[in-house]
């Protein structure tokens, strides 16, 4: 796996990389410095009096869970957190008309003891194709406040070209948004959804952990597995992430090889364009369409729901 530092390679040239299994990482610009920001402002609120990093010290893991339940979605869906992403994608050099983003998510990782499942879900290792994203999505992930080696995230590169025996063939997308995603905060102790996992043991080890700045952001392919590491610091991680595809390589359906997701269903309505927000032409979405499409409907904006 290569790892490039603040890369100055073209947008184009950058996809391509990625496609190979290489992990780019950028120092903090303006609109991302500004998207963390705006995430604090929003989790110290939900939290206050208490540091959003030291909760699992004070507060009992119900109330938080109720918190994050009401404060994710707040954050998901805010429109200064779409305008700040539009800014990042700019600094980097995207192209507006043909770069589509999805909703940024804020994560959070406690110590395991505390709370790692549901809302708060630790990933075990899994690529994001898995969970049927196309081989032309790129993850861009960063964190809101200081990390550490021993709450960030890991990248499994002996992987890149060897397929893991796993469920994703039970994984279909529509089935996951009409039931499992919105029982998310009811998985406290325990998480019981049924999701893509790898069906052998595998070994961690090589792995890459990169401990970027606060608004440091981190480029990688859907199909790199990567895991949440065990959270064994004392604070909890918050972090953003959002994807994007870029519409010749939907057309052309370029993007890192496919090696061992089944998975069902297509990500690809849920990409909008980041010069307006339209979402990406039915068209371009019908060849990532498969059977299940038929136990949907489309809705006002073209997503995909359950009859």
């Amino acid at each position: 796996m290569n790892l490039f530092i603040d890369s100055r390679m073209d947008e184009e040239k950058r996809r391509q990389e990625l496609y190979r299994g290489s992990v780019l990482v950028y120092s903090p610009s303006p609109s991302a410095l500004k998207l963390c920001e705006f995430a604090r402002e929003m989790v110290e609120a939900a939290f206050h009096p208490y540091d959003p990093r030291k909760v699992h010290e004070h507060m009992a893991v119900e109330r938080c869970v109720e918190i994050l339940a009401d404060l994710k979605p707040k954050f998901i869906h805010h429109e200064k957190s779409k305008e700040l992403i539009q800014g990042m994608l700019a600094e980097r050099g995207c192209d507006p008309e043909k770069t589509y983003f999805d909703v940024p998510r804020l994560r959070t990782a406690f110590p395991s003891d505390y709370l790692a499942s549901g809302i708060a879900f630790a990933f075990h290792p899994h690529r994001d194709t898995w969970y049927s994203a196309p081989g032309s999505q790129i993850n861009w992930w960063m964190p809101v406040y200081d990390i550490c080696p021993e709450n960030s995230m890991a990248f499994h590169p002996r992987y890149w070209d060897e397929a893991v025996p796993n469920s994703s063939n039970t994984y279909n997308y529509y089935a996951w948004n009409r039931a499992s995603r919105q029982s998310a905060a009811q998985h406290v102790k325990t998480d019981t959804r049924e999701q893509p996992r790898p069906q052998v043991p595998l070994s961690p080890d090589p792995q890459v952990r990169v401990v970027a700045q606060v608004g440091g952001v981190m480029l990688f392919s859907a199909a790199q597995l990567h895991s949440t590491v065990p959270n064994t610091c004392g604070l909890t991680r918050f972090s953003i992430d959002f994807r994007t595809v870029h519409l010749d390589d939907v057309w052309s359906k370029a993007g890192a090889p496919n090696i061992d997701s089944a998975s069902t269903g297509t990500t690809m309505r849920d990409y909008i364009r980041a010069s307006d927000y339209a979402h990406l032409p039915e068209e371009a979405i019908a060849p990532y369409c498969d059977e299940s499409e038929a136990e949907f409907v489309a809705s006002p904006t073209g997503a995909p729901v359950g009859k």
